[in-house]
């Protein structure tokens, strides 16, 4: 009992410390995609190829003045930031990031907790995530920042029933909500993708605007709303929303990567016999298909223009729920049609 519960510990600081290392090179990232469609160079001076761009506005963020206002509610604007922080990386806890591999004589399953409700955790923690940013704009005492609260609220309380309805036609399928299983059943080349191409459609949607990602930046939408929920921060606490955001696209990614494109099975694993080197090209797979979604997540951002509010609240209510339920209604019945022919 000892020895797994070192193992455990062990592995949540290995999947913190990469969550937190990817949120921060992601910025790097996204500058340099960014550059790249706007034929740019983007930042090249701190370090080989602006490498030690990230660790500079780190060092930045620690060492700016921290500015509290005087008119703003101390308490809950130190806690929003920290909400959203907490909450983004607490997801990662429930994501099966390899098989597993032997060592010692023991079996390592590279996945923290592995629980039989596993998609219904991930949307507890996100749904407790929206607090960060209801509680960092009504705190602040802002107009502006509480009109960017108000907006991610009813943005992610919108997108969230699609994206719960679009999960369901999987959970349908599978027989489990334990995400583990539900990456055990894709081995091989046996994704999901292929059975719901509707259902990751939705959920990819609801993705970008759970991440307040363009086009669905509307909570900090600069050109009405200076910076919106995040307007009166500064320092470390505007750091922590920022890397949090950043958190979120890479748990995003990997939930789709997890959920509709197999994690970390691939195609032919099963001519690997060792289960060290199939722990290793799994998890290399599934980085591969993480850092793919987080390029999409940028090249979007970059390429298409923000929504207006109300087209923002009629793709989600008019017609992503009612595709989200004729899409579960569809796969029961083609559930039930092929199993009477069994």
């Amino acid at each position: 009992m000892e020895i797994l519960l070192i193992d455990k510990v062990f592995l949540i600081v290995i999947v913190f410390a990469v969550s937190l290392v990817i949120a921060l090179y992601s910025t790097l990232a996204e500058r340099k995609v960014s550059a790249f469609l706007q034929d740019r160079l983007g930042p090249n001076r701190a370090g080989i190829f602006g490498l030690l761009q990230p660790v500079a506005d780190g060092v930045k963020f620690f060492f700016k003045e921290d500015i509290i206002p005087n008119h703003a509610d101390k308490a809950l604007y130190i806690l929003g930031p920290s909400i959203s922080m907490i909450t983004a990386l607490m997801t990662s806890a429930v994501i099966p990031w390899g098989s597993y591999i032997e060592f010692d004589g023991r079996q390592i399953a590279l996945q923290v907790a592995d629980i039989n409700i596993g998609i219904l955790y991930v949307f507890a923690v996100v749904s407790i995530g929206v607090y960060g940013i209801m509680i960092g704009g009504w705190g602040s005492n802002n107009k502006f920042s509480l009109l960017g609260a108000l907006r991610a609220s009813s943005q992610m309380i919108s997108y969230e029933i699609a994206m719960g309805l679009s999960i369901i036609a999987v959970v349908m399928m599978t027989g489990s909500m334990s995400l583990g299983e539900i990456v055990r059943q894709q081995h091989g080349f046996n994704w999901n993708i292929f059975y719901q191409p509707i259902g990751f459609l939705i959920f990819c949607i609801c993705a970008f605007a759970e991440c307040n990602r363009t086009p669905f930046d509307l909570p900090e939408c600069e050109a009405e709303l200076v910076g919106g929920y995040h307007t009166e921060y500064s320092s470390m606490k505007l750091g922590l929303y920022l890397f949090s955001e950043y958190i979120n696209i890479f748990i995003s990614s990997a939930i789709m990567s997890a959920m509709f494109f197999g994690g970390y099975n691939f195609p032919f694993m099963d001519l690997i016999s060792s289960p060290n080197l199939l722990a290793a090209l799994g998890l290399i797979a599934f980085f591969a298909k993480i850092l793919f979604f987080i390029f999409f997540f940028m090249w979007v951002r970059w390429t298409i223009p923000r929504f207006r509010y109300d087209q923002l609240m009629t793709l989600g209510w008019k017609y992503l729920i009612p595709l989200a339920l004729a899409n579960i209604v569809v796969t029961g019945t083609v559930m039930l049609i092929s199993s009477s022919f069994k």
